[in-house]
């Protein structure tokens, strides 16, 4: 029997970005059903059509991610789908990467005894042309899963959001995505939650998608060429905090004294970064960065800077 797949995207400002990745979505080789997409902009991106193939809803006060994906659950499970397959804007998945997600969701599913809760494909960076990792969480931290191109998967407790196709019948078992993380960590929460329940999480090597990571620039420190990520304030504050308060949630005993010193590790890594590196608003993205990781201590979450 074909498996019935819905796609969702969450939009944002960028027109073109949505465009683009709207259209990879409608040229896979095995046809999507629908696209649930949330809007997140004050100016709707897409023209309104009458088309059933896509559902646009429109929300200029920004619910974020962490919402967006769970009204768009929430509706694929009530019509009864199979799988929804997430997107940001900034994805594109080449023409046959629903094909390979599907033959080897239906290979694997039974080698993990239909325990797969997400299969996902290999995120390119498109500016830097790296492999965009998957997250574990280790001890007191989560930390990138290292890709293996000699596999045809592997197994890791968190793919990125994007391009992530979610398994319906393990999306009932929990609770949705968590809408007051905003944006950034809803993902390695989402996918740890289903790890804890017994899923396998895993990212096919031969499925491809591009995906815009971020401003990425390299930089020379101490003679050595690395490169580093530039966020805007709102993204470094979300970044701080949901890390800070996801990661001394998880961790155990101990282990959560060791986060603690963990996120105030890079907490201060961050602000000589936004010091020796950032062209602009270095006072404001240092407070970001501050004030993120006392609320991420607090628990204090919600869409709390804006």
């Amino acid at each position: 029997m074909t498996a019935k797949v819905a796609a969702y995207i969450t939009l944002y400002k960028d027109k073109q970005a949505a465009r683009k990745c709207l259209q990879a979505i409608k040229s896979q080789s095995i046809p999507i059903d629908i696209v649930f997409v949330v809007d997140n902009s004050e100016q709707e991106l897409l023209e309104p059509d009458n088309s059933t193939s896509i559902l646009i809803h429109h929300y200029p006060e920004n619910i974020g991610i962490g919402q967006g994906l769970t009204l768009a659950l929430e509706w694929a499970i009530k019509e009864g789908y199979d799988f929804l397959w997430a997107f940001d804007q900034d994805s594109l998945p080449t023409n046959n990467c629903l094909e390979i997600l599907l033959e080897s969701y239906n290979k694997l599913s039974l080698e993990y005894s239909e325990k797969v809760g997400i299969i996902a494909p290999t995120a390119i960076d498109c500016k830097t042309d790296k492999v965009i990792q998957g997250a574990v969480f280790i001890r007191d931290q989560f930390i990138g899963c290292k890709h293996n191109k000699n596999v045809d998967f592997y197994e890791c407790d968190s793919p990125i959001t994007s391009g992530s196709l979610i398994s319906i019948t393990a999306a009932k078992t929990i609770n949705p995505p968590r809408a007051e993380l905003f944006i950034d960590g809803i993902d390695l929460d989402y996918g740890l939650r289903l790890r804890q329940q017994g899923f396998h999480n895993l990212i096919v090597t031969t499925a491809i998608m591009d995906h815009n990571f971020g401003n990425p620039i390299k930089v020379k420190f101490c003679q050595r060429e690395m490169t580093i990520h530039q966020y805007s304030s709102l993204r470094n504050y979300y970044i701080n905090r949901n890390h800070t308060y996801l990661e001394t949630h998880y961790a155990q005993g101990l282990y959560r004294l060791t986060s603690c010193g963990r996120r105030i590790k890079y907490l201060l890594r961050r602000i000589v970064t936004i010091l020796l590196y950032d062209p602009e608003e270095k006072k404001v993205k240092i407070w970001a960065c501050l004030l993120g990781t006392f609320h991420g201590f607090q628990g204090k979450l919600g869409k709390t800077w804006c």
